[in-house]
């Protein structure tokens, strides 16, 4: 193997998954707002897709995973579970000028804060770049399309400023993942490739070893 194909990078984020159950009132949300939006409006995230993203990585050299691995372990050993409340309906940066729709994590508990801190932190003695903005939990539904008309502009902004979503779940949270995204003209495809078990557990997992 040459040095080139050994030194890939990979396009990595660390998240919390979510349950089949939010995921599934996801999907009928999704469902429900494309009846009401001309097609090809928004790109829709595909339900089994959506994490409750920490912090984005990019990309990264194969072989730092190993060491981006440990400090997410040791991020999450610092914390015990907790339990997320998924409810109400947005966008960014704002209805008539929106590009992304999303349902979002109400009364974030402070545990949540301090786990994403903490990663930050691990992150950072990695010479990954600090977080600037603050913490915003939310799940991503949709990107809107760049190029709609002015009265498909119009359509979703009256839409966003009507609709409502009330809780959609609970997610109990008891590890964070480190994933790898591989993007593709189908959707990505994200592959867990290490998981840090909340509450300093014994033996976190790592896949395939």
């Amino acid at each position: 193997m040459s040095e080139a194909m050994a030194s890939k990078p990979l396009r990595l984020f660390i998240a919390i998954e979510l349950s089949p159950e939010v995921k599934q009132a996801l999907g009928r949300l999704q469902a429900d707002l494309k009846r009401r939006l001309p097609p090809k409006v928004v790109r829709w995230t595909d339900p089994d897709g959506i994490h409750l993203t920490l912090k984005f990585l990019g990309d990264t050299p194969e072989d730092r995973v190993q060491a981006v691995t440990q400090g997410v372990l040791a991020a999450a050993a610092g914390f015990e579970p907790l339990v997320l409340r998924i409810a109400g309906f947005g966008c960014f940066p704002n209805p008539r000028r929106a590009r992304v729709l999303w349902v979002g994590v109400p009364d974030m508990p402070k545990p949540l804060a301090g786990v994403q801190r903490a990663i930050d932190l691990q992150m950072a003695r990695l010479d990954f770049a600090r977080e600037t903005r603050p913490f915003s939990p939310h799940l991503t539904l949709g990107r809107v399309n760049d190029r709609i008309s002015p009265a498909e502009r119009q359509t979703l902004a009256d839409l966003l400023e009507r609709t409502e979503a009330g809780e959609l779940g609970v997610v109990p949270v008891e590890e964070i993942v480190l994933f790898q995204s591989e993007l593709r003209p189908d959707g990505a495809i994200h592959t867990a490739l290490a998981r840090g078990r909340l509450a300093a557990a014994s033996h976190p997992s790592v896949p395939g070893t």
